[in-house]
């Protein structure tokens, strides 16, 4: 058993990451899925998206199959995120249910990872009070799930193997995408930034690049298989390079992708403090390189963002968003924001309402703060209430729907670029796709397009979708 530290989490080192490139196997032994399926379930980011292509490919890999009901399973992985209290909630429900479901199945077998694997105060409830889970396992050897389950499944002993540490990369790790013409693609793992809110650096260990030699390999691969767009992956991708090499870095890595000829590129999650004009040029150099950037700012009050260790400031990121307003033509920004940070002010809240309304971003993921076990701001005096939380929230989101219809009614009746993905939840006589800034559309065309990057019309906008009509 191999249980989770907080202290040695947040150690930092100048060691060298180990890159390791034969560390995942399947023998015979391990075959033990035949004739069972399993459900994942998926929380979060889009990191833990791609963490459960991989292990779906493993499971696969074992024998098992997919089954979309969780109720009629023999294997539920719950992948999970640590990043706010309502992520939490949500997995600990769940627990609740499947050991309901327990009781007239005994034979299941129930899986905890993800970043809530790597929490010290999880690990020890589970530990004390959850038996019945059975088996947990970490960000750090999410390789060695196979050989986890197999021991599971022969020794019916509950199984916690989570590893506290900088981290290593391991390549050559099985995913089966869960869309044909998109793919994820991890550039770097880990986070050194130590935002005090923020418990990622704990859960996903040091940053660390991958070597730009496999990206490209892995997004030639890709191309072979027919994908159309990569997202590249990353706690802080802007900072991708900084750790291995002495003069290649994220602008490079773009530019060598675009080279490639993928049709589309997309980047997240970038951080303020990273992001250089040599990026905003290759962006903007490059068609396939998407005009769209997330780039989340968290407060729009200075003295918040340094409680919060974002280490810049107000003007300075105003700064970059007006270079890249200027230097990347039809561009779409989007945004996260907490309210609620301990000792945020009426005076803060609306320094940040005075940014949104400057920035007029195309879209904000907005969050009440939620404090995490360990971190620095969990320490601080939660000195607002519940009630000027929720009030600072909403007026908040009435903004970010004012100006997320602003900015989709300025492409009325505009042609916009769409890779169609599939039918609409709105009938299957709509498909259904995401424009070059990275909008929702709904589109009436023929289902031969799926698959295709397509020319669109559009002709409705609503607050946060479009509609459209293939012209092509």
């Amino acid at each position: 058993m191999k249980t989770p530290s907080m202290i040695e989490a947040k150690k930092r080192t100048k060691n060298k990451v180990n890159i390791l490139y034969n560390e995942y196997n399947i023998t015979d032994d391990m075959k033990i899925g035949t004739n069972k399926t399993y459900h994942i379930k998926t929380y979060g980011c889009q990191m833990n998206e791609h963490d459960s292509e991989v292990i779906r490919a493993m499971l696969e890999d074992m024998g098992y199959t997919n089954n979309d009901t969780m109720e009629k399973a023999d294997v539920i992985i719950l992948n999970t995120c640590a990043i706010r209290e309502n992520a939490h909630n949500k997995v600990f429900g769940m627990l609740g249910r499947i050991k309901h479901l327990r009781e007239e199945r005994p034979n299941i077998i129930t899986c905890l990872c993800g970043c809530m694997a790597q929490e010290e105060i999880v690990v020890n409830e589970i530990k004390t009070k959850m038996k019945w889970v059975d088996l947990v396992f970490g960000t750090h050897n999410i390789h060695r799930f196979p050989i986890l389950l197999n021991e599971v499944a022969k020794n019916k002993e509950q199984e916690i193997e989570v590893y506290s540490k900088e981290g290593d990369i391991i390549e050559n790790l099985p995913y089966i995408r869960d869309n044909k013409y998109k793919s994820w693609i991890n550039i770097m793992y880990g986070c050194d930034k130590f935002c005090t809110y923020c418990i990622v650096p704990y859960t996903r260990g040091k940053q660390r690049s991958r070597k730009h030699e496999d990206i490209i390999l892995e997004v030639n691969n890709l191309i072979k298989d027919g994908v159309l767009e990569v997202t590249l992956l990353g706690q802080n991708v802007n900072a991708y390079g900084k750790d291995l090499y002495d003069d290649y870095r994220m602008e490079n890595l773009l530019e060598d992708v675009a080279k490639t000829g993928i049709k589309r590129i997309k980047f997240v999650t970038s951080h303020p403090w990273d992001f250089t004009d040599n990026m905003i040029e290759i962006i903007n150099k490059y068609d396939n390189i998407l005009p769209f950037i997330h780039l989340p700012v968290q407060s729009g009050s200075n003295n918040i963002l340094k409680l919060m260790g974002r280490r810049y400031t107000k003007e300075s990121y105003l700064t970059l968003f007006n270079k890249m307003r200027e230097g990347i033509k039809n561009i779409s920004i989007t945004t996260d924001i907490i309210v609620g940070f301990p000792n945020e002010t009426d005076e803060d809240f609306e320094e940040t309402l005075d940014l949104y309304n400057k920035c007029k971003f195309d879209l904000a993921y907005t969050f009440i703060y939620s404090p995490r076990v360990g971190t620095p701001a969990a320490k601080m005096k939660d000195n607002i209430t519940e009630d000027e939380k929720k009030e600072r929230l909403e007026r908040l989101n009435k903004l970010v729907s004012k100006y997320a219809l602003e900015s989709n009614k300025k492409l009325l009746n505009k042609k916009v670029s769409v890779l169609i993905e599939g039918y609409s939840e709105k009938g299957n006589d709509m498909l259904m796709g995401y424009t070059d800034t990275n909008k929702l559309i709904n589109v009436k065309g023929d289902k031969k397009n799926i698959g295709k990057i397509v020319n669109v019309k559009v002709t409705d906008a609503k607050t946060w979708s479009l509609n459209g009509e293939i012209i092509d």
